[in-house]
């Protein structure tokens, strides 16, 4: 079944709002078995949404989804422009006022006069309940095109997609369509993709899609058959093969995280463990405690971003940074060891580096970044050389350390 994804907003024309709802969508509606083939962005205007929406299934589209501008202010055109499209009146549907009356209600508040316009439906269409606002989905058929619309505030469209829009593009696929997300992280797309095709050869109802993110990719697997058995049979024997051929790089699958992931090893292993952070600025500690229940695992964390925090905090011998400089291998291994001693934890893990965009020398160019793990036993330091955009490099250097965790903790 082939798809289009239509967002509409001026908002997101002029930059105003990034539109995270066409990322969202696009995951999960081809995991769904949509062949999606464009993505589009109109603003606010009736012409602009109808010529969108034409052009859509013209091009062969059986099902367009849109996000946006169906709210009751006079910028929100797009359910005219659907109903123009297909050729049908708005009427008032008092169910749906009640449902939006009743929404507001929970929230202490009178609907206002103008609330009114959003129980007009297109003549024919459903009206999708929308859990967590007022506006309504709406989902409607005809000579054979069909059109999902969803309001752009991404916690009601998520919602609205998840309990309404995505069971039923299922329901009107052929056959069944399952999928499985490996998670990974330590190599980027290019060097999964020659790790996999060298040794993995999938069945031809098995479709692979390479995600990636910042120090992390997701590789999804989609698999077609005639019944829900039969197309589950062919999607475990392709993951596990995908599973076997990329070995310690996978983490998990699925929708969790890498921290949450450590957390779990830490907890399961009866272990606890403490961060010192230079270049990344807290942000390890951050995404550690991040997650519910991280006190069990987590002691604490310290930033020593100068030369004395390092030494007068976490016992960095003044030789090391003398002789080597911060950003070097022996002050990673004692960052991590001062961690872990200092605040009484098992393991201890560190971070120090040239974040950027400056700073940078011939010997240690920006995007020069350690890291360590230290639990009294075993030690370990990395060396990273990254990129010259300082937001990046904090990202995947907190990435690469609880990567370290992860591995060093399961050898």
């Amino acid at each position: 079944m082939i798809g289009h994804l239509l967002t509409v907003g001026d908002e997101i024309l002029l930059g105003q709002v990034v539109d995270t709802n066409a990322a969202w969508l696009g995951e999960r509606l081809a995991a769904a078995g949509l062949d999606l083939r464009r993505s589009e962005t109109v603003g606010d205007d009736h012409g602009e949404i109808v010529r969108a929406l034409e052009r859509a299934y013209a091009d062969g589209a059986a099902v367009v989804v849109v996000t946006g501008g169906l709210g009751p202010t006079h910028d929100d055109v797009t359910k005219a422009a659907v109903a123009e499209v297909f050729g049908r009146e708005l009427e008032f549907r008092p169910d749906v006022l009640e449902r939006i009356e009743a929404r507001y209600a929970t929230r202490g508040r009178s609907m206002p006069a103008v609330g009114r316009v959003m129980a007009e439906v297109p003549v024919g269409f459903d009206a999708l309940p929308n859990p967590t606002g007022s506006a309504p989905g709406l989902w409607g058929e005809g000579e054979g095109r069909m059109v999902a619309v969803m309001p752009g505030v991404p916690h009601e469209m998520e919602a609205i997609a998840s309990g309404s829009v995505l069971p039923r593009l299922v329901e009107r696929q052929d056959g069944v369509v399952l999928s499985r997300t490996l998670l990974t992280a330590g190599k980027g797309e290019s060097d999964l993709s020659e790790m996999i095709e060298a040794a993995v050869v999938l069945p031809d109802s098995v479709r692979l899609a390479y995600l990636p993110s910042t120090g992390q990719v997701r590789i999804r697997l989609t698999a077609r058959g005639p019944s829900r058995d039969v197309a589950q049979a062919d999607l475990d024997a392709g993951f596990e093969t995908v599973r076997g051929a990329v070995g310690r790089l996978a983490f998990g699958e699925g929708e969790t995280t890498l921290e949450a992931v450590v957390l779990d090893a830490f907890r399961a292993a009866g272990r606890t463990l403490a961060v010192a952070e230079s270049c990344t600025g807290g942000t390890v500690l951050s995404r550690l405690t991040a997650i519910p229940g991280a006190s069990a695992v987590v002691c604490g964390g310290v930033v020593a971003y100068s030369n004395a925090a390092k030494r007068d905090l976490l016992g960095v011998p003044e030789a090391h940074l003398d002789d080597h400089g911060a950003v070097s291998e022996p002050v990673a291994l004692a960052l991590a060891a001062g961690a872990r001693e200092r605040l009484g934890a098992d393991v201890g893990l560190s971070t120090t580096g040239i974040a950027g965009p400056t700073g940078g020398t011939p010997d240690k160019p920006v995007g020069t970044v350690w890291i360590a793990y230290d639990d009294g036993a075993h030690a370990r330091a990395v060396r990273l050389q990254l990129t010259p955009n300082r937001a990046v490099n904090i990202a995947l250097s907190t990435t690469a350390v609880l990567d370290l965790a992860r591995r060093q903790l399961a050898r």
